[in-house]
């Protein structure tokens, strides 16, 4: 009987380490819990925003809206024919109304394996009177007196291209002054015709009207009767 409270003594030290096993366990899981909770989680790609909230007047800069375009912004480069930058940095704005039938045009075009790619938007008419004093030709550049439906953010100069970033041949460059750019000169190989159709038509289903002379420029009917703005974007 002597030997009794010495067992117990033993039972309670054995049964007081797995206790501390045991809290030590729960306090780890616990720190661990802890960390994940504290954890950075890399967010979801925010949706873009939605232009049936916004005016159909109001100017946008159509890459807010869709990153399913292509641009080479020429006038803010040297590569055009005036053959000097005319603006501060590359941005295509638009009309909120000329951004959602770009849109929907492209989405036809992305359909058929192509995109647009944009050689000028909308043109403060501030650059109208720059490229006016650089080539006052009413053929190729309209008076700034009178504005243009670029300038009232209507407008557009584009091409296509493959999804993989190739210009489709349209027979010539942009702000090309000859006869081959003209949509009734047909003396043409069939697959620029082929392209040319296929850009006319798809844009003309979706509002815009084209210029004889220049195979690359549209117009949206419903911009016609805009005012000329001047509207400038912040450069970065």
């Amino acid at each position: 009987m002597k030997k009794l409270p010495f067992l117990l003594v033993i039972v309670f030290i054995i049964w007081s380490c797995r206790e501390k096993v045991k809290e030590s366990a729960a306090e780890q899981a616990s720190q661990s819990e802890e960390v994940v909770q504290d954890s950075v989680i890399p967010e979801a790609s925010k949706p873009l925003p939605s232009l049936d909230v916004v005016s159909d007047t109001t100017f946008i800069r159509l890459a807010d809206f869709s990153e399913d375009f292509a641009y080479e912004l020429r006038y803010a480069t040297e590569n055009n024919f005036l053959k000097t930058k005319v603006y501060d940095c590359a941005e295509c704005y638009t009309r909120s109304k000329t951004a959602k039938a770009l849109i929907a045009a492209n989405n036809i075009f992305k359909e058929k394996g192509f995109r647009i790619r944009f050689f000028d938007c909308y043109r403060p008419n501030s650059v109208q009177y720059k490229m006016w004093e650089i080539f006052p030709n009413p053929q190729y550049v309209a008076d700034p007196v009178k504005g243009s439906i670029h300038n009232k953010g209507g407008a557009v100069d584009i091409t296509l291209e493959t999804l993989d970033g190739i210009a489709l041949n349209m027979g010539t460059d942009f702000d090309y002054f000859g006869r081959e750019a003209h949509h009734d000169h047909l003396q043409l190989p069939d697959e620029v015709l082929r392209n040319r159709a296929l850009l006319k038509e798809v844009m003309e289903a979706h509002g815009f009207w084209s210029i004889r002379t220049e195979w690359w420029h549209y117009n949206l009917g419903a911009a016609t009767n805009d005012p000329v703005a001047n509207f400038k974007w912040t450069c970065p």
